[in-house]
């Protein structure tokens, strides 16, 4: 099997292939006019004409990645200033030791730890954005399920498809649903309620679908997928590496719910979006740091690892963008916008908000970055949508459920393969086990979209 090439790589051959589509694709573009009520910039689908072609050439194309990196600036910031944060709050240990606490307390109340655990990491994915930063918490969880009779496949899911699982929902995500709201010129966050309805139906089938597996493996541990490595498996539960829990543990959570009541006061009380986002997470981190005495110095050392960390996903924002300025350039965006609406435009709006939903999944196999697929699609789903019919609030939905989900199996994801090489799992069985959670939320993904087309999901 030839090895997959690297998200970048394959980011610099579609600019590439955007130039020579320049070349080839006829030059058009819409007139584009601000709505009087909503104030936002959309498609007059009425006003598609073809024009002179302007082709991009070789040296034009270099300068894309600088020029998307450019244009995506605020994007980019956001993510290092929320990973930042994060850092700092980690650094803090209060989430070891919050876990740590809560598997002492509910030591032989597997039934309730399991759930609580897969809550936890959700609302961490569903909030902070949680990926890469749960990697250190997965050895952990394995030698947890392990002491208490289970296997690392259960440990493993507790952390990684509760936290994919926040993240696909995507009620406060600020890599996914506040970057592409952004894009679609969308309030932040709004439509919260809606999304929230069915992270709780997400929530509910995961539950179910790793206790399932979990209480089959503890009564018969032949029934686990992984059970041979079980059996050769010399870890033994070692809880030397969870910090005893303390008042500035409490402190740090305390101040991290505090700093999330303030957020969602001032993004639909106050108007706050992108920019007023980052002070409160850049906030939040300061007051982490110090309540949880990493000192000054400290708290900007983990400010930077925390940001560190996320110079993958935030440079992938920016050479995404890349693409766009290419088609920019050569004026044909309007034109493949004004096929794929005409194509759409000639289905039932249900199956064209579908149609939007399955791309998404497929592309995230090619750009496993939530925010860099953002801003990759969204400047042209948006406009698709006006034009096919499709609020924009649904054309986004489509977008993070299509991000989302198959991030629980798509092998160009690092953190999923790291992950698992943590975990000591074959891929090959993990597919296995996971495909048909990936069905249950694939089904739960086309009931919400086509709920949402048929009820206008809105504001618009």
């Amino acid at each position: 099997m030839k090895k997959i090439p690297h998200v970048y790589a394959l980011l610099f051959m579609v600019i590439i292939f955007a130039a020579v589509l320049t070349h080839i694709v006829p030059a058009g573009e819409y007139q584009r006019v601000e709505d009087p009520e909503t104030g936002r910039t959309v498609v007059d689908p009425e006003s598609f004409q073809y024009v002179e072609a302007d082709p991009v050439g070789v040296f034009d194309t270099l300068q894309a990645v600088q020029l998307g990196l450019v244009d995506a600036a605020n994007i980019v910031a956001f993510i290092f200033i929320v990973g930042g944060a994060f850092g700092i709050i980690r650094g803090t240990g209060s989430i070891d030791a919050g876990l740590g606490l809560a598997v002492d307390k509910m030591q032989g109340r597997e039934r309730l730890l399991f759930p609580a655990l897969i809550l936890l990491f959700s609302i961490g994915g569903a909030t902070f954005g949680l990926a890469e930063e749960t990697i250190p918490f997965i050895p952990i969880a394995v030698l947890l399920c392990r002491r208490l009779g289970y296997d690392a496949m259960v440990g493993f899911a507790l952390v990684s498809i509760g936290a994919r699982l926040g993240f696909s929902a995507g009620m406060l995500n600020p890599f996914t649903i506040g970057v592409a709201q952004e894009i679609a010129e969308l309030p932040l966050f709004s439509g919260l309620l809606y999304r929230t309805i069915w992270y709780v139906i997400l929530l509910i089938v995961t539950i179910w679908y790793i206790n399932r597996y979990a209480q089959a493996v503890k009564k018969n541990p032949d029934k686990s997928y992984v059970r041979d490595i079980e059996l050769s498996s010399s870890d033994e539960a070692d809880d030397s590496n969870i910090p005893e829990y303390e008042t500035k543990h409490t402190l740090v959570l305390v101040a991290v719910v505090l700093g999330f009541i303030a957020m969602i006061y001032g993004v639909f009380q106050l108007e706050w979006y992108i920019n007023e986002i980052a002070g409160v997470f850049l906030a939040i981190g300061i007051v982490a740091g110090l309540v949880g005495r990493l000192g000054i110095n400290g708290t900007a050392s983990n400010f930077v690892e925390g940001a560190r960390e996320l110079t993958f996903g935030a440079l992938v924002v920016g050479v995404a963008r890349g693409i766009l300025v290419v088609l920019e350039q050569g004026m044909i965006v309007d034109t493949i916008i004004n096929a794929a609406g005409l194509g759409l435009q000639t289905l039932p709006t249900v199956l064209a908000a579908n149609g939007m939903f399955v791309f998404q999944l497929i592309l995230n196999v090619l750009i496993p970055s939530g925010s860099g697929q953002a801003a990759t699609t969204m400047p042209i789903m948006a406009p698709i949508a006006d034009i096919a019919g499709i609020t924009r609030q649904t054309a986004v939905l489509a977008f993070h459920y299509g991000d989302g989900f198959t991030n629980i199996i798509t092998p160009t994801g690092g953190t999923l393969m790291a992950s698992l090489a943590i975990a000591n799992i074959p891929f090959e069985r993990y597919a296995k086990w996971v495909l048909p959670l990936l069905g249950i939320w694939t089904l739960v993904g086309i009931t919400a979209i086509t709920i949402a087309t048929l009820i206008g999901y809105g504001p618009f």
